[in-house]
């Protein structure tokens, strides 16, 4: 679908002067855009109604009931970026508006979390041959990674793919008692819900952390739900990472537990090779 908006933000210095004094007021008041008659459009930018039609079409639409029919479609899917944000502006007023947004997802998180559905995703984690992880897009490619990097400490074979054609190979050549997590933070992502129905057809266990009522969740053998609303401030990045990252350390802690000698005798030869090539002492982390 065309982006009108911002069509017309790219290329208003290509136009003509006319040309962006009416882009000028399309932008200025989009709603008001949305509202008016070709000839109210027309006077308000000191411009003939032809000379509007004109501007359209140089734009894609077909007439100007379409142009105002795409302006319309434009506005409503991306009404929040049209609106400078009101937001916190110092350094220290960002500070703490990020820590309250990491809070209030890690409280969202605890307060809905399943504990039976994460024992049952350390069971089958536990019991595998092979962990695939997949995500693909901001957030869901960090969480593919970090639950590579959580669960190889503990011993465990696993891999992370961030790629969907690889992901849906991946799927169809994994061997025998393979478990597949995969994470979504829309819920959306049709390329992973499609690897997610080939898994199903090989009868491969599917962990799926994702929104629940969502086309990803409804490929999940085993769904660890996360669904924290975001807020209005375009510009702060997403906190629903944070409670993606408690779930891994939850999980992961759970299937360690449940491993016990297994995951700490691995953990003890990485903390060994640490000590010895970087740290020197036993105190710092287990990797960086």
């Amino acid at each position: 679908m065309l982006d009108l908006v911002g069509l017309l933000q790219a290329e208003r210095e290509s136009f003509s002067r006319s040309e962006r004094r009416l882009a000028d007021i399309v932008l200025a008041d989009v709603q008001a855009a949305v509202n008016a008659s070709i000839v109210e459009l027309a006077a308000r930018a000191d411009i003939s109604p032809p000379t509007v039609t004109r501007f359209c079409r140089r734009l894609g639409c077909q007439s100007f009931g379409d142009f105002k029919v795409r302006l319309a479609q434009s506005r409503f899917l991306g009404q929040r970026y049209l609106i400078p944000p009101a937001g916190p502006e110092t350094a220290s007023e960002i500070a703490r508006h990020i820590v309250n947004c990491a809070q209030s997802s890690l409280y969202s998180f605890f307060e809905a979390i399943d504990a039976d559905a994460i024992e049952d995703a350390a069971s089958r984690i536990v019991a595998s041959s092979y962990v695939l992880s997949f995500g693909s897009g901001g957030a869901s490619t960090m969480v593919a990674n970090e639950f590579e990097t959580r669960l190889f400490r503990l011993g465990l074979r696993v891999s992370a793919s961030t790629d969907h054609q690889a992901q849906m190979m991946r799927t169809a050549g994994a061997p025998k008692g393979t478990v597949i997590i995969a994470s979504s933070t829309s819920g959306r992502n049709m390329q992973l819900a499609n690897t997610l129905a080939i898994a199903g057809e090989y009868h491969i266990d599917r962990i799926v952390l994702t929104r629940p009522n969502s086309p990803v969740a409804e490929h999940a053998d085993v769904l660890l739900a996360i669904d924290v609303p975001e807020q209005n401030d375009i510009l702060r990045p997403s906190h629903a990472r944070y409670a993606f990252l408690a779930m891994i350390d939850t999980v992961a802690q759970t299937v360690a537990t449940r491993m016990q000698g297994r995951a700490i005798e691995s953990m003890r030869r990485i903390k060994h090779q640490l000590v010895i090539n970087r740290d020197g002492d036993d105190t710092q982390p287990l990797g960086d």
